[in-house]
């Protein structure tokens, strides 16, 4: 079996506390999809000067007309996200057009690019688009235009949800995350239920999203019901690794009932302190950890035995949420030891998480539903 590179060993204040992570790289792990977002936003762009040099929009029959399109060229571009290739410039049939796009572009390149950078922490609102246009322009554009450019946006979004997906993963992350969003009624939370995939080549990649209103069994079925119906059949799945969601737990039995179940170290251990002071908390969850860090399920049991005996008549809550589940917590020391540290904790898929609550914070509430798509899109599109 091919190894991969473990994840990073998640120590015991990581449970509590984000990574810190430089503005750099948080804006760099972004830089494709912003790049094809700036990609669709200057194909349009140019489309729209098109249609004021012809004086008809696409597919319109006008007298006005000054001319006819005559299909695209293909050109690069430099920008701060790099070089984006393959972008579609339009072309008049008497080939007088010029587009004002490009040297406006690159006068502006740093405006654009700061504009890009708040869309993306706005979830994509139409002022900000506006604005980007105007800023590339020098010109005001119509709402219109706006919300155009913005279903182009969704329908990357779209296929992103449609897209086959192989059944050549061995572990499978399962957790969700909570946001929020205005409604009429004032905000309301929204789940984002997530599935990440380790593949037998040991890549990664995050397989889908699903914003839905609970971590119920019925959002959770459906979400994994939709997985299963592009290609995720389970066939070759080794291990689900979970954060013990009652809803999920339920879901994965009827959708994967053949696949091994993990429980979250991480999750469990936040539970076992709720039940200690914070004064124990350090010392027990600490000496908790030998039980995980074992080499062999035999070592790991002795390990839990130990600890058990030492805490259980101080704390008896928090031992017996801990031995309630420790069939589950112990599933992944039946897999190669250099996998254990990335399989007994959702911790892959958290990190996934820390990064669209870091970067939604400064937001508080999304406009609505389809801003968290676009915004969850651009944040999970490279992990």
């Amino acid at each position: 079996m091919p190894v991969f590179k473990p994840l990073t060993n998640l120590s015991l204040s990581d449970l509590w506390k984000e990574v810190k992570i430089s503005e750099e790289e948080i804006w760099g792990d972004l830089n494709q999809e912003q790049k094809l977002f700036l990609k669709h936003t200057l194909e349009k762009t140019m489309r729209i000067e098109l249609s004021g040099y012809l004086k008809v929009c696409d597919y319109q029959r006008s007298d006005q007309r000054t001319g006819h399109r005559n299909g695209y060229y293909t050109r690069s571009l430099e920008t701060p996200y790099g070089m984006i290739s393959s972008l579609s410039v339009p072309r008049s049939r008497d080939g007088r057009f010029r587009t004002a796009v490009f040297a406006a572009y690159e006068r502006r390149k740093q405006a654009v690019s700061d504009l890009i950078k708040g869309m993306f922490l706005s979830g994509v609102s139409t002022r900000k688009v506006g604005a980007l246009l105007e800023t590339i322009l020098g010109y005001g554009v119509s709402a219109q235009t706006v919300s155009r450019i913005l279903r182009s946006l969704d329908g990357e979004v779209n296929k992103f949800h449609r897209r086959a997906l192989s059944d050549d993963y061995q572990y499978l992350f399962l957790d969700g995350v909570v946001l929020k969003h205005k409604s009429v009624t004032g905000a309301k939370k929204r789940l984002l239920l997530a599935a990440y995939g380790i593949r037998y080549d040991g890549k990664r990649e995050l397989l889908d999203y699903l914003a839905a209103s609970s971590e119920s069994q019925l959002n959770w079925e459906a979400f994994l019901n939709h997985l299963n119906a592009r290609g995720l059949k389970g066939d070759r799945l080794k291990l689900i690794v979970t954060d013990g969601c009652p809803g999920l737990e339920a879901a994965v039995t009827l959708v994967y009932p053949q696949v091994k179940r993990q429980r979250c170290w991480a999750h469990k251990l936040r539970n076992v302190a709720n039940y200690l002071p914070k004064t124990r908390q350090e010392e027990v969850i600490s000496e908790a950890g030998i039980i995980y860090r074992a080499a062999n399920k035999r070592t790991a049991v002795k390990c839990y035995w130990n600890w058990a005996g030492k805490w259980r008549d101080l704390f008896p809550k928090a031992v017996n949420c801990l031995e309630k589940d420790l069939d589950d917590l112990l599933t992944f020391l039946e897999f190669p030891q250099a996998h254990h540290s990335g399989i007994r904790t959702t911790n892959a898929i958290e990190r996934a998480f820390r990064e669209v609550r870091r970067r939604t914070r400064p937001i508080g509430c999304f406009n609505d539903p389809n801003s968290i798509e676009r915004i969850a899109y651009g944040i999970f599109f490279n992990h």
